[in-house]
């Protein structure tokens, strides 16, 4: 019945089509609401996420983020729109971390120095990939151990890149930020929202 309709919709000249959230953050969820998009349906892609022999972090992020939109094609007429978010030391990509003594390891190499925050958007519609990276420089004061215990504590590092949250507590251990916040959430929402308008998907009026 979904593809059905959502041909349907397709077929009209300038109608707006179906957006499907290939995520199940609801980060993201929250990031486009903010900008006024509701999308259709939300299916989370299950993908192979292990990094490839020799891959730079800028070239993984991209790969994921295309993978998760390829994963879902024919799942409807309208727009997959999907993204992936690594926080890199160097060339070392800090995913999420498996339990709490690896968020200790991730905050522990991320106190008192400069990171990055790679998010990849990946929008596929009508045969064609629209894709963007954006990165974001952020710099940690020095965390003491205190600091780190209570954090953990706080439990706010589960599955989170990098071991934290931008938007939560983790907000008191950026003394500096070079680019986009909402990317850095999950999102970058200013260039979503262009990519997002090149295929009629726009803010809800109503």
């Amino acid at each position: 019945m979904a593809a059905a309709v959502s041909a349907a919709t397709a077929a009209r000249p300038g109608a707006r089509p179906e957006l499907v959230l290939g995520s199940a953050s609801p980060r993201r969820l929250e990031l486009l609401a903010q900008i006024g998009i509701i999308p259709d349906r939300i299916l989370p892609t299950e993908i192979d996420e292990t990094p490839h022999r020799g891959e730079s972090p800028r070239d993984y992020v991209r790969r994921i983020a295309r993978e998760k939109a390829e994963a879902l094609l024919g799942c409807t007429d309208g727009a997959i729109l999907c993204a992936d978010t690594e926080v890199v030391v160097g060339r070392r990509i800090l995913g999420k971390p498996a339990d709490a003594a690896e968020a200790r390891r991730f905050l522990e190499l991320l106190s008192g120095r400069r990171h990055r925050v790679l998010t990849a958007v990946a929008l596929a519609h009508q045969g064609r990939l629209r894709e963007r990276l954006v990165e974001t420089a952020i710099r940690f004061r020095p965390l003491s151990p205190a600091q780190i215990d209570r954090y953990l504590v706080s439990e706010e590092w589960r599955g989170k890149a990098g071991g934290y949250a931008i938007q939560g507590r983790a907000s008191a251990f950026a003394t500096w930020m070079q680019g986009s916040y909402s990317a850095v959430v999950g999102l970058p929402l200013a260039e979503t929202a262009t990519m997002l308008a090149a295929v009629g998907i726009r803010e809800r009026m109503e």
